[in-house]
């Protein structure tokens, strides 16, 4: 099936003006919509396990007699219950059956028989939009835009602060400027080849890039560029491609890129209010990846094939704007069947492994990080809480729960003093630290209010203690950057002892970090901290053609990986763009960032109708 061509961005009202503009919800955001309506389908039973009614019951359906059940426990000796949830179940093994089979049916069919397929599922979503005679049927909502506080910022008045943040904007201009010229429409750019790159994360679909930088152009105030962008976005932004991609990856950059985009800018984003029925060949369980014709798979080296909890853990920011703007309530339920299912099950030490079977409703290996794998789902938990403005306390309780599993259990101090987050494999540390888990310093610390009142000061001392580390793993290198995973183990600290972990891929972690600590303590420290990395990025990552990662941290000099990677412009610039701005600039208690960096405003709960838990 089609997944129409995401979001047009036509009237352009003035950006400093907060005045309120009004804008019909109807057909090209179909794009955003449709798409994400694949994820959902593809997530639509959330976890597809023939073995375990325990696990289904409550989950999918919303029965009186499963509601409760749910209440009363998988132990239940209600006989009306146990008969429905065998209908439950006997139902979604016969649409399983029948998903498989048209799949089945769709890959046998010629190349031309599937184009043609695209064409006329295209023309139906577009009709079924529409109302008789191909014109608006004023059933579409009509959304107010009100742009949310801090939007814009004002320049520092430290001169010192000003001139720092002026230099991060000139290496954005140099960073898209070479992009647009050698890489124009790709995903990313070969700064030193000087030609279009793409990894096989986003099949056929192009532009990531462009739709990742869209929201910082815009708070860099780069806004011909960002017009330029969104021209693109609405002329050239398509998904209709038969390829496989990644779901997280698509979710959080191009998904969170859009919403972002438009919250920040006001221009118009059409959407429809009733979603069509569309990838109707979806298969019912989490998927990794997933085709055009809704034929999902996990991958291959991920515990026998199992879902991976970062990635079906990291939809919530998303999916609960999508349904505040579409006022389909069904991409919030989704998110929230999620949850449920992670609460039914028993988690080992309080810990959530990384790795889930979708078939046997068990865990895969049990391994657990905060870094790769692991990482957003943690993030995520915390933000739906604030982004809910305070009132997803289901979302609350697992993030401080969590938290206090990993301090107990995966918290550990070097002999030198250095504070660093272990990764657990079946029971036993490995003392090794990711570049990716240096978030967690930022995380821990935008959670530290919320937390009981004794433990807010603990929770900010940890963060500042990661912080440090963090920065330790970028000074002990030749280069000022940090490798991709550093030690703690056989006389070594904050170092990377193996060769495929000295690589540095212009990740943002550890300057997310700075920021949020910059934010909450105003220590100057992070500000030198984040200008030490701007002067190792223009010293070593810095191509006449962009910026590129290092394949060696310890080298003498850089050996460069030729990739300008897309999150450099979401997030590793923008996050120090912000570091040097003023607190009035994106204010966290107005927005939260998904895990790319993309800001979305906190859901006011009197703005919105959208349930924090579905029952």
């Amino acid at each position: 099936m089609p997944v129409a061509t995401l979001l047009p961005f036509t009237a352009t009202p003035n950006r400093k003006s907060a005045s309120p503009t009004s804008f019909r919800l109807t057909e090209k955001f179909i794009l955003l919509l449709v798409f994400s309506a694949f994820i959902t389908l593809c997530f639509g039973a959330i976890f597809f396990l023939p073995d375990s009614s325990k696990l289904l019951s409550g989950v999918f359906f919303h029965s009186s007699a499963v509601e409760t059940n749910t209440r009363t426990g998988p132990d239940s000796s209600d006989p009306g219950s146990a008969l429905n949830e065998e209908r439950v179940l006997a139902k979604i093994r016969k649409d399983h059956e029948k998903a498989l089979l048209e799949a089945k049916d769709t890959l046998q069919k010629r190349p031309d028989e599937i184009k043609q397929d695209i064409i006329n599922e295209k023309e139906k979503v577009a009709k079924e939009s529409m109302g008789q005679g191909g014109k608006d049927d004023n059933n579409l909502p009509i959304v107010e835009y009100h742009r949310p506080p801090g939007a814009t910022g004002h320049e520092p008045l430290d001169p010192e602060t000003k001139d720092r943040r002026a230099k991060i904007k000139e290496m954005m201009k140099h960073a898209w400027g070479n992009y647009r010229r050698y890489a124009w429409g790709s995903n990313e750019l070969r700064p030193i080849s000087k030609q279009g790159h793409s990894s096989n994360l986003f099949g056929s679909i192009k532009g990531a890039t462009i739709v990742d930088a869209l929201d910082t152009l815009h708070i860099m105030e780069m806004f011909e560029e960002f017009d330029a962008a969104t021209d693109w976005v609405e002329k050239n932004l398509d998904f209709n491609v038969n390829a496989e991609v990644s779901v997280f990856e698509v979710n959080i950059r191009f998904v969170g890129g859009l919403l972002s985009a438009y919250y920040l800018s006001g221009k118009e984003v059409r959407i429809i209010r009733k979603l069509p029925v569309v990838f109707s060949h979806a298969t019912s369980a989490p998927c990794a990846s997933v085709s055009l014709f809704g034929i999902g798979r996990n991958w291959p080296w991920a515990s026998g094939g199992s879902s991976i909890l970062a990635e079906y853990g990291t939809l919530h920011l998303e999916f609960m704007h999508l349904s505040k703007l579409s006022g389909n309530p069904e991409f919030a339920q989704k998110v929230m069947n999620i949850r449920k299912v992670l609460n039914r099950l028993d988690k080992p030490q309080g810990l959530y492994p990384n790795y889930l079977n979708p078939n046997s409703g068990q865990w895969g290996q049990h391994h657990v990080s905060v870094g790769g794998l692991g990482d957003s789902f943690y993030e995520y938990l915390l933000k739906a809480w604030l982004m809910s403005d305070k009132t997803d306390e289901e979302g609350k309780r697992m993030y401080y729960d969590a938290l206090q599993a990993i301090e107990t259990n995966l918290i550990r101090k070097s002999s030198g003093g250095l504070t660093y987050i272990a990764e657990w494999k079946g029971g036993l540390l490995e003392h090794k630290m990711g570049h990716l888990t240096c978030f967690a310093g930022g995380m821990i610390a935008l959670g530290a209010d919320g937390a009981p009142s004794e433990k807010t000061g603990h929770q900010m001392e940890q963060a500042a203690e990661i912080a440090r580390t963090c920065h330790e793993s970028y000074a002990r290198t030749a280069l000022k950057l940090g490798p991709e995973a550093f030690r703690f183990d056989g006389g070594v600290e904050a170092i990377a002892t193996r060769q495929n972990e000295k690589y540095f891929i212009l990740r943002p972690e550890v300057i997310e970090t700075y920021l949020y600590m910059w934010r909450f303590t105003h220590d100057p420290k992070y500000r030198e901290w984040g200008w030490e990395a701007v002067q190792a990025l223009e010293q070593h990552c810095k191509v006449e053609g962009g910026y590129s990662g290092v394949r060696d941290v310890y080298a003498s000099t850089p050996n460069h990986d030729d990739v300008q990677q897309s999150f450099y412009l979401a997030e590793t610039l923008k996050y120090l763009y912000l570091l040097f701005s003023d607190d009035d600039h994106l204010p966290f208690d107005h927005w939260v960032f998904n895990t790319e960096a993309h800001p979305l405003p906190v859901i006011l709960k009197d703005k919105t109708d959208i349930p924090n838990e579905v029952e």
